[in-house]
């Protein structure tokens, strides 16, 4: 089967564009923004991940609030979206209007950051304080306008529950953090399903940085 983006959506192999499906299980980046008017907003988004050491992206289809506050606030916080606050998460996907808090709607409470005014997600077990860096509108093959945009922040500051430290390092799988697939499907990560490989010598190995 192939299924082609070239040709009308009425003619391809498939009635939905498998593309999210494949790419997956994707990091759920748990955006909280401020506008420069002190409004808040959450939000989700399964296009995200490191892109550096010490950097962050998010991809938003549409100039959507989390997007513009980030901008212009200059700041925006990343918490980890866990097993255990899955229908916050979800919840605070809901299109609401602008200005219009979704940890209210979610009823979920905020904890302050360090160095950045949005605030974290409280009940989260980690959380990235971002400085915005730039904003890269994504522009389609045919040089139309852009619909897609990506939200670069450089990390400044990191949130970590003691509880989820052991011998100086985190245990991601203890956090039991959730992840997207297509569709309406999610993934939980777990420590049972962890496994661990050495890469070939001078492939680069894990550094404490």
């Amino acid at each position: 089967m192939h299924y082609d983006l070239d040709v009308p959506r009425e003619a391809r192999a498939l009635p939905h564009n498998p593309l999210k499906a494949i790419v997956a299980p994707r990091p759920i980046g748990w955006i909280s923004s401020m506008s420069r008017d002190g409004k808040l907003n959450l939000a989700p988004y399964s296009f995200f991940n490191a892109v550096a050491d010490d950097m962050v992206a998010f991809s938003s289809s549409g100039r959507k609030d989390a997007m513009t506050f980030a901008e212009e606030g200059a700041e925006f916080v990343c918490s980890l979206a866990t097993w255990d606050l899955r229908d916050g998460m979800n919840d605070s996907s809901a299109p609401l209007p602008r200005g219009e808090s979704e940890f209210a709607f979610a009823n979920l409470a905020t904890a302050p950051s360090r160095k950045v005014r949005p605030p974290r997600v409280a009940a989260s077990p980690a959380a990235l304080e971002c400085r915005w860096l730039q904003t890269v509108p994504l522009v389609p093959l045919d040089g139309g306008t852009a619909e897609n945009f990506l939200v670069i922040g450089q990390v400044v500051s990191i949130y970590v529950d003691e509880a989820f430290v052991k011998d100086g390092m985190v245990d991601t799988g203890a956090m039991h953090p959730i992840m997207r697939g297509g569709y309406f499907d999610y993934f939980h990560a777990t420590a049972e399903t962890r496994f661990q490989m050495r890469r070939p010598k001078g492939a680069g190995e894990f550094s404490g940085s």
